[in-house]
């Protein structure tokens, strides 16, 4: 059975109070996270009028043949501009009309690439907008941890993880990267041979939570170096992978200093490896690899404006999957156990040491709360992201 808050994504709040503050509110996120259901929701709730157009609509496009007139003729409702990267060309007309009329909450814009991506974006409307990424559905979302085993090996988006069946969820989720690959990442400008980019996205899975060579990468690919960079970064910015980086203020350690490349969502990462039920994840060799991509992933969905999270390793192989930074400080290290009785590691300590974090956490896939160590917990993923929260 599904759980209410569901239907309620812990960032609407949030957008709502943005849309009194700013002209316009950015959602970004990758395509099919549910922008479009939430920016309804948010009209909805605003009871105000709104008004709808997709930009990949023809029929909506021509609605906007003078979009200036447009826009000041609706002027008193809520304009949703949804899949704004194929139409950059707007944020000068949106920047003009704004400055006629400074009014707060005027339009929500959906884009399925970050900002950096649309580069007119920063440029034209600076100081006018706010953004606000919304990731797939999230632990609390679903229900927590009644919810885990579904969320995790179907991933957040609503499409596969409220599929019908396991079957049905992994046919969307295959479907989905192939068309993703073919037309969506040409939009955004990535045009390249699209089956190398898709053995590009198998070979990021089978690498899931390690630091990437570029150069051993693009020579079993039979591409530049140059060119797994560009992969790479169009990748990062239309949220389909994310590269984490380094801890690395203690100039005394020799550190790793490349990032560790994860598919972000979980259930893509499984289609990616051929992974077609719970059970056989359960038994494959990257199941490790899964659950840490997973915990990553949650922790960024709730973590508080002064964090970052990085993950810390030395040249002589000291290692935490994660270490949460607050205001340039590391207040804990954590490793995403998939085992429910996690073995404490010497180089987990080592890394605690470095960093004199004051809280350290082994995180499991069940709810336990036990020391391992005087400073060491292991913990369920819930009380692990409630660590997190209070950071804030």
């Amino acid at each position: 059975m599904m759980h209410d808050p569901i239907y309620k994504r812990r960032k609407q709040a949030v957008l709502t109070e943005l849309l009194a503050d700013y002209p316009v509110v950015a959602i970004t996120g990758a395509r099919q996270v549910g922008k479009t259901t939430l920016a309804r929701q948010i009209a909805e709730e605003k009871k105000k009028e709104a008004l709808y157009l997709d930009l990949e609509s023809p029929r909506d496009v021509s609605r906007l043949q003078e979009p200036e007139l447009f826009f000041e003729q609706n002027e008193d409702k809520l304009i949703v501009l949804d899949e704004i990267q194929h139409r950059p060309d707007l944020f000068p007309v949106l920047r003009s009309v704004i400055d006629r009329n400074r009014k707060n909450g005027r339009f929500l814009v959906l884009g399925s690439a970050s900002p950096s991506l649309i580069k007119k974006t920063t440029e034209s409307l600076a100081g006018r907008i706010a953004y606000e990424e919304l990731y797939p559905f999230s632990f609390y979302e679903t229900g927590g941890q009644e919810q885990l085993e579904r969320l995790w090996f179907r991933g957040g988006f609503p499409r596969a993880y409220l599929s019908r069946s396991q079957k049905a969820a992994m046919r969307w989720l295959s479907d989905f990267l192939f068309t993703y690959v073919e037309r969506d990442l040409p939009v955004l400008g990535l045009n390249t041979d699209f089956e190398k980019l898709r053995m590009f996205m198998i070979l990021t899975a089978q690498q899931q939570g390690t630091h990437m060579n570029q150069e051993t990468l693009g020579r079993s690919l039979g591409v530049s170096r140059s060119t797994i960079s560009r992969y790479l970064y169009y990748l990062e910015h239309a949220y389909i992978i994310r590269l984490l980086q380094p801890w690395s203020v203690n100039v005394r350690k020799r550190l790793v200093k490349a990032p560790k490349v994860y598919v972000r969502d979980s259930g893509f990462f499984h289609s990616l490896m051929d992974i077609n039920s719970y059970s056989e994840l359960q038994g494959h060799i990257a199941v490790g690899g899964s659950w840490e991509g997973f915990v990553v992933e949650q922790t960024m969905s709730v973590l508080p404006d002064q964090c970052k999270l990085c993950f810390y390793r030395t040249h002589h192989g000291a290692e935490a999957d994660m270490v949460l930074i607050r205001k340039s400080k590391p207040v804990a290290c954590a490793d995403a156990k998939r085992s429910l009785s996690p073995k404490l590691e010497k180089g987990f300590l080592n890394v605690m040491e470095d960093n004199k974090t004051p809280n350290n956490f082994l995180i499991i896939p069940v709810e336990e709360d036990y020391p391992v160590h005087k400073q060491v917990q292991v913990t369920g993923l819930q009380k692990w992201l409630e660590f997190v929260k209070s950071q804030a």
